[in-house]
């Protein structure tokens, strides 16, 4: 009889032992996968800051909606075929226009936001980076910040819906060449052509007209060193280049709305 009670209690032990045995496995199995999740997660943070800083973009996925929104700075100056100065905030074509049309690849991204603080830059560069924005299939979006001056013009008014904050300003003013220009009748036909392929692509892409945006163009009255008018926030509204005055929710918000209609359209 005793040696059965004894026998009993050691099958119990051994069975606890057992239990336990399994429990410390599971706690170290979850501590393990937990710290697998937070590295993944650290990782993932990491390479998402590296991104924003080397690229200025960044893909908006955590919104409630599911949308994959992929994100565009056009900051500082849109750099041509010269490289700027190294201590100069750019925005290099190269950089934009192979993501621009990885976007229009991706079964992965919905929507594009643009957002704008430029001072302009190279004609050539930032009539491509327009175009190549206009051209998409996916719904875009811009918001002008501080500001989209000169070239910048174009991309803003590139996107199929645009915004502007109420303090942000848009410089229009005529083609400029830096170096030496030979004042010749060839020359000033050259510059004409280039000024009718910006104002061309502006007011196909907005509402205002050619003789109103001419106009601003021309202004003496404004830029005390320069030809050209200055519009700032709902200015640049009331002449039909930008769409609305508004911030970052009001143009996220705008976007997933477009993205969601698109989807809804093509069911």
């Amino acid at each position: 009889m005793g040696n059965k009670q004894e026998n009993k209690k050691e099958q119990n032990k051994d069975k606890s032992n057992k239990n336990e045995d399994n429990t410390a496995r599971k706690n170290v199995k979850n501590d393990e996968e937990t710290k697998e999740r937070k590295e993944a997660k650290a990782d993932a943070e990491k390479h998402r800051d590296q991104r924003i800083e080397s690229t200025g973009q960044l893909t908006l996925d955590e919104s409630e909606s599911e949308h994959n929104i992929h994100l565009i700075t056009i900051i500082g100056e849109i750099e041509g075929h010269d490289n700027l100065g190294s201590s100069s905030k750019t925005t290099k074509y190269e950089h934009i226009l192979p993501q621009l049309a990885a976007i229009e690849d991706s079964k992965k991204i919905d929507g594009v936001l643009i957002l704008l603080n430029t001072m302009g830059g190279d004609v050539e560069a930032g009539l491509a980076i327009a175009e190549m924005i206009a051209s998409l299939s996916k719904p875009t979006v811009s918001l002008v910040l501080g500001g989209s001056h000169s070239i910048g013009v174009p991309i803003a008014a590139s996107t199929d819906y645009s915004y502007i904050v109420p303090t942000g300003t848009m410089v229009i003013h005529p083609v400029r060449l830096n170096g030496m220009v030979i004042g010749v009748q060839q020359t000033f036909d050259y510059f004409k052509q280039i000024q009718n392929r910006i104002t061309g692509f502006v007011c196909e892409h907005c509402k205002i007209s050619k003789s109103r945006l001419e106009e601003l163009m021309m202004e003496t009255g404004m830029l005390t060193k320069d030809v050209g008018t200055v519009l700032v926030g709902k200015e640049a509204v009331e002449e039909g280049i930008i769409n609305e005055v508004g911030g970052i929710k009001d143009a996220i918000s705008h976007l997933h709305d477009m993205v969601e209609k698109k989807k809804s359209d093509t069911k």
